[in-house]
């Protein structure tokens, strides 16, 4: 009897305008000059890999503004969570935020954004790609990760493959529960650790800077979210580049706030009011342009304590 050719993959029919390869992130390597990567989401990814079962660090696929479709090449168990992209499998919707069962011949499909920006495929044993220096996480400003290791998006016939594990036949869907579902659609108020460079800014730029409403910037992305609103007055002072964390807020000389996120560069010198709370980055990542964004205070101990709980839970 001839062995099947059947193969554990998924085929990329339509990509979207910006589906990539992540896992956790790649760490380690900032003195090569090379980013983190890793998801923008990492509170949805989590949850996508936690729902299966999956260890930490499995590779999944975020899918921004949708517009994706997948075909299924061998029956497998996935998870959807973060935005509500309004998936469908043939046809029919998918709750999001839980497991399902897809089927060989199936055709998952991705519309619109209804509710924030970014979705997580995951899928149990996780995607099987390449890494390039420890990590799958594609970025694709530095051409590095993803299932070519060049920094390329999915691309339309590619296949993307998985590891084969058998479905259970009393098969039940797991969910979040909704009380750790998140609405992308309420207004986002970040927590900002304040860092040593907030003592170059004067205390009425600190006050504009945590009483001002600003919107999302339609030039925001994986590297950073750019912010309109009251103008942040910027030390007029030169500064050595230094290294930058997740979440830096960068004050450019034009006064509106920079967020920065997982593709950022690995040095800069504007600079920086603060740091938005590891916990938060995550509504912040799921805000389309236009989103209301108000900054407030934190408290460095207590947002660390939430942040290793959080880890904890995961298995980080």
């Amino acid at each position: 009897m001839a062995k099947s050719l059947d193969k554990p993959t998924l085929t990329v029919i339509k990509p979207g305008p910006l589906s990539l390869i992540q896992d956790f992130g790649r760490f380690g390597v900032a003195h090569l000059g090379l980013t983190q990567g890793g998801p923008v989401d990492d509170y949805s990814y989590s949850w996508a890999n936690y729902l299966l079962g999956n260890t930490v660090n499995q590779a999944a696929l975020e899918i921004t503004l949708g517009q994706c479709v997948l075909k299924v090449d061998f029956d497998c168990e996935m998870a959807i969570c973060g935005g509500d992209l309004q998936a469908t499998l043939d046809g029919n919707p998918l709750s999001n935020w839980t497991s399902f069962q897809a089927f060989k011949g199936q055709v998952l499909s991705f519309g619109l954004p209804k509710n924030g920006l970014r979705a997580y495929l995951a899928i149990k044993g996780g995607f099987n790609v390449p890494n390039t220096l420890n990590s799958s996480s594609t970025v694709t400003r530095e051409k590095i990760g993803g299932l070519t290791q060049d920094g390329q998006p999915c691309q339309q016939g590619q296949q993307i493959g998985f590891n084969q594990h058998k479905l259970s036949h009393t098969f039940k869907a797991l969910s979040v529960t909704f009380r750790y579902k998140p609405d992308y659609n309420l207004p986002v108020n970040l927590r900002v650790i304040e860092g040593y460079q907030n003592e170059l800014f004067t205390e009425s730029a600190k006050e504009t800077f945590y009483n001002a409403q600003y919107i999302v910037d339609q030039n925001s992305n994986r590297m950073g979210y750019r912010l309109n609103g009251d103008v942040v007055a910027s030390p007029d002072i030169s500064l050595l580049s230094e290294g930058i964390a997740l979440g830096a807020i960068q004050i450019p000389q034009d006064g509106q706030p920079i967020v920065l996120l997982n593709d950022r560069q690995t040095i800069g010198g504007y600079p920086k009011i603060g740091c938005v709370a590891r916990i938060d980055l995550p509504r912040l990542a799921q805000a389309k342009p236009g989103h209301e964004i108000s900054f407030s205070k934190g408290e460095r101990l207590g947002l660390q304590d939430l942040w290793c709980q959080w880890a904890k839970f995961f298995g980080y």
